[in-house]
């Protein structure tokens, strides 16, 4: 008879044990849930036009922003050129994905901008759908201030990636140049190069000399290539149309 308290007791702990341990199980697969439950995976959106690509993000959760756009003979106007995070990424629901969108093929003249007023030139811009990107200023007493120094990509320029043109523009002798629009150097001599560069105070690094193969002559129809002249800039960093200030160092690559 004494034996039934005890036996009844070690029931009642495993009861509860049991219902601990249920309870732990369900509160651990809550969590996976709430965890998991709340990441979704990155779609393919590459080659679609963004009103299909919002639409499908939408519906994961996800927000699509248009951070930049490009010109492309590849891909048309109004469809995605690019996507970060990549297709197949698993991120949270209300994650940021960030594409650029095709403008299709350069249509569009470059205007020449040199000589105008800085605000003139960006209605000039303006009117045939482009849009001014960098602007920096060199001191430059010899025109008035606010004139357009130089343009990058220059007028009449194909080939554009963005539509967008960089400008530098002219002020007063006594105020500090607040930095430079790095100039297209490939294909220049490379003393040249450097002289133009040391003209503003922009120090360039020692050159790196490449062989550089002659290139094939031109078969049937198509236009023979030129041959790289020994002692030209092939490669250089900053790019051209970058800012930079006169602590940049520029590296340049050079044809052997």
């Amino acid at each position: 008879m004494k034996m039934r308290p005890i036996a009844n007791f070690f029931q009642i702990a495993s009861l509860l044990m049991l219902l601990v341990a249920v309870a732990l199980l369900a509160a651990i697969t809550t969590i996976h849930f709430a965890i998991h439950g709340a990441e979704v995976q990155v779609p393919q959106l590459n080659g679609m036009t963004v009103a299909d690509a919002r639409s499908q993000t939408a519906g994961l959760g996800l927000n699509l922003n248009v951070d930049n756009r490009y010109y492309s003979g590849e891909v048309a106007a109004g469809h995605i050129l690019t996507q970060s995070p990549a297709p197949g990424s698993v991120v949270r629901r209300e994650w940021q994905v960030r594409v650029a969108e095709s403008l299709g093929p350069q249509k569009v003249d470059v205007p020449d901008t040199v000589g105008k007023d800085e605000r003139v030139a960006a209605l000039t811009l303006r009117r045939v759908g482009l849009e001014v990107g960098t602007t920096a200023k060199l001191p430059w007493g010899k025109v008035p201030e606010g004139t357009v120094l130089a343009q990058d990509p220059p007028a009449h320029a194909q080939g554009i990636s963005r539509p967008s043109v960089n400008l530098l523009v002219a002020a007063p002798d006594d105020e500090a140049a607040d930095g430079f629009l790095m100039p297209d150097l490939v294909g220049l001599p490379i003393v040249t190069a450097q002289a133009q560069l040391n003209r503003v105070g922009i120090q360039t690094d020692t050159p790196v000399y490449v062989p550089v193969p002659v290139a094939p002559v031109g078969s049937g129809d198509a236009q023979p290539k030129l041959p790289v002249k020994p002692g030209s800039v092939i490669a250089q960093q900053p790019s051209a149309g970058a800012r930079v200030e006169q602590s940049t160092m520029v590296k340049m690559t050079v044809a052997q």
